[in-house]
């Protein structure tokens, strides 16, 4: 069993910074990616930010420059720095963990936490 908890939401003008935290707990081994994904209304879920195993990190032209994912491995906690923030970055943000367990690759979510922009 594997728990997601997103905080750092909120509201914040335009060109303001919010930082996302992410606490996984529970059976937490063999990670392949830790992820943040979005969710503005009547859009498709997309990924944000990716940062990998060996800490390689990708991100869409969309966001590059201005998000930077990080993580703490001992802790079990990813990070999503956001700066110089748009109304269109108005979104629902969920964290996301890509794990195995023997051959199967498995994705866990967590609940998502709301990020509003304001004009």
């Amino acid at each position: 069993q594997v728990q997601l908890v997103e905080s750092g939401g909120g509201l914040v003008q335009a060109g303001g910074s919010l930082r996302l935290t992410c606490a996984a707990s529970g059976s937490i081994n063999s990670i392949n990616t830790m992820n943040w994904y979005r969710q503005a209304p009547g859009k498709q879920r997309e990924l944000v930010a990716r940062i990998t195993s060996g800490g390689n990190t990708n991100y869409p032209d969309s966001v590059k420059g201005r998000f930077t994912i990080s993580r703490d491995t001992a802790k079990n906690t990813v990070n999503l720095q956001m700066n110089s923030l748009q109304p269109e970055d108005t979104a629902v943000y969920y964290c996301n963990i890509e794990m195995w367990k023997f051959w199967s690759l498995n994705s866990y979510w967590g609940q998502g936490t709301q990020v509003t922009v304001s004009s």
